[in-house]
């Protein structure tokens, strides 16, 4: 069988199972590239003609561009996923991808937000417009719910319930989240100035809007995040969506006292082992402040 054929076969299982647009993308220009490779270096067009020696060759190839490991150990789970469905459609006796090994991704710390860098960040934007207050409540959401940047920008108006959030996340995997009293009263004054400001304007039926009433953009929420940091001066470290959510993750482990579990489902991960990544970022005074409000004695004592 061609592979070019099979492949195209699986991007429509793909989309029939409602993956975003993002994930087809991505999985049609790698699952290209490793064409053009098996085509082009290796004579082959055959599904059956690929071997495990011919994706380690191109694991090589990978690493020798100067890939970094984490972006190799993502490409080849997309690999992965396909010969994994190739054996299921019995395409394949097996999944030659199991004897394939992917460079180990070193642990990195991640030197996070502290409270007090997150507090700024919310109070650096004001009431004063529609901008700085959507600005301000985007803020809030992400520190205080560690949503996604694409969640963020895809949040619809009607899922923004009383005190709960209905989150579309990766893979278009719903699930809850929950809207604190303090982030409510931001959210309550959000809801207010921007009725004011688009008064009776057709708008989009996102819950952030731009300055026009459309959704907003990756940049456009990157702009916002990163202006957040330079008004409070953050200094070496990422300004990012994802640390806000690694921000979340750690204050729920170390001050929630949410087990591991429960923050799976909060952050929308589909596999736990995810989540426990996590445990690694903390820092030692992180762990410290985790280990004193589970010792059994100090807990004894509250008894």
């Amino acid at each position: 069988m061609l592979l070019e054929d099979i492949l195209e076969e699986y991007m429509y299982h793909c989309q029939a199972k409602g993956f975003t647009t993002k994930t087809l993308i991505n999985k049609r220009q790698e699952y290209k590239q490793l064409k053009n490779f098996l085509k082009e270096k290796r004579a082959i067009t055959e599904l059956e003609s690929i071997t495990t020696y011919d994706l380690r060759a191109y694991i090589r190839v990978k690493q020798k561009d100067g890939l970094q490991p984490q972006s190799i150990v993502s490409m080849f789970k997309m690999i992965k996923a396909f010969f994994s469905w190739c054996e299921r459609e019995e395409y394949l006796k097996g999944n030659i991808t199991k004897k394939v090994e992917v460079p180990k991704v070193p642990k990195k710390v991640l030197n996070g937000f502290t409270a007090s860098e997150v507090e700024k960040m919310i109070e650096v934007f004001t009431y004063t417009n529609y901008l700085e207050t959507r600005n301000k409540a985007i803020i809030a959401m992400l520190a205080d719910c560690g949503l996604r940047a694409m969640e963020i920008r895809g949040l619809l108006s009607v899922n923004v319930k009383e005190t709960s959030i209905l989150v579309n996340g990766k893979g278009n995997k719903e699930r809850i989240v929950f809207i604190s009293p303090a982030l409510k009263r931001i959210l309550i004054k959000y809801e207010r100035i921007k009725k004011q400001y688009f008064l009776e304007k057709d708008l989009s039926n996102n819950y952030f809007l731009s300055y026009i009433g459309t959704g907003i953009s990756h940049v456009a929420l990157d702009n916002i995040i990163k202006e957040a940091g330079r008004r409070a001066g953050i200094e070496g470290k990422r300004v990012s969506p994802h640390t806000f959510r690694h921000f979340y993750a750690v204050q729920c482990l170390t001050q929630g006292n949410i087990d591991v579990y429960s923050l799976s489902r909060l952050l929308g991960h589909s596999d736990i082992t995810v989540t426990q990544r996590y445990l690694h970022t903390m820092n030692d005074e992180q762990l410290l402040t985790k280990a004193v409000s589970s010792s059994p004695l100090m807990n004894l004592k509250k008894s």
